[in-house]
């Protein structure tokens, strides 16, 4: 018995509306950000202002600690402040000695030329390596205290060396004769820079 298949055709009523299929979603957008590699408009407007506030502490108060016809050096604890604040990369960092070096060839601020260039350059290279250690004490950050002291050792001494041998002394009598202006310096601005670098960090946001 032969069967016939009826195929049953549904019309829409007239005035129904039309079901229509769903648009493709649009593709999900992914936004890449990259990490800014070089230092703000910011960061430098910051370092240069620290920078002619040390050579302005160096001409003025500087004058009534020296001693022996020697001046601590506050440009060293400005240029660590600000590699503390900005946080560079090491190779900035020694940019930014470099740059202290330069300036400190003014006539009014160096009594010895280029012997700077060298020393402010590996003080700040220094500062650079050590503000990525963590010294914390609980709530206390340690590391402008550290960090400035050990970067001005490694500049004075540096200073002292290039300037002993010129004058033709041996490595003891260099230690011992800058002892007491090169630590003395260190200590004064590694107190300095803890003072200022918490109260700075907090009015910068950083």
């Amino acid at each position: 018995m032969a069967t016939e298949t009826m195929e049953q055709i549904t019309e829409v009523p007239q005035g129904a509306p039309r079901a229509t299929a769903p648009a493709p979603a649009a593709p999900k957008r992914t936004v890449h950000t990259e990490e800014a590699s070089g230092l703000s408009v910011r960061d430098l407007i910051l370092i240069a202002v620290l920078l002619a506030a040390g050579a302005v502490l160096k001409l003025t108060v500087s004058s009534f600690l020296s001693f022996g016809g020697m001046k601590p050096n506050f440009m060293i604890a400005m240029y660590c402040l600000a590699i503390i604040l900005v946080r560079p990369k090491v190779g900035q960092a020694a940019v930014i000695g470099l740059l202290t070096g330069l300036i400190s060839q003014i006539p009014m601020l160096n009594a010895t030329p280029w012997v700077n260039i060298v020393s402010e350059t590996l003080g700040a290279t220094v500062c650079g390596l050590l503000i990525l250690i963590p010294l914390k004490v609980g709530k206390l950050d340690l590391n402008p205290l550290v960090s400035t002291f050990l970067s001005t050792m490694v500049s004075g001494y540096t200073f002292a060396l290039i300037v002993g041998l010129m004058n033709g002394l041996d490595l003891g009598a260099i230690a011992i004769t800058y002892a007491i202006m090169v630590f003395g310096t260190a200590l004064v601005n590694c107190i300095l820079v803890e003072i200022l670098a918490l109260p700075l960090s907090r009015v910068l946001k950083r």
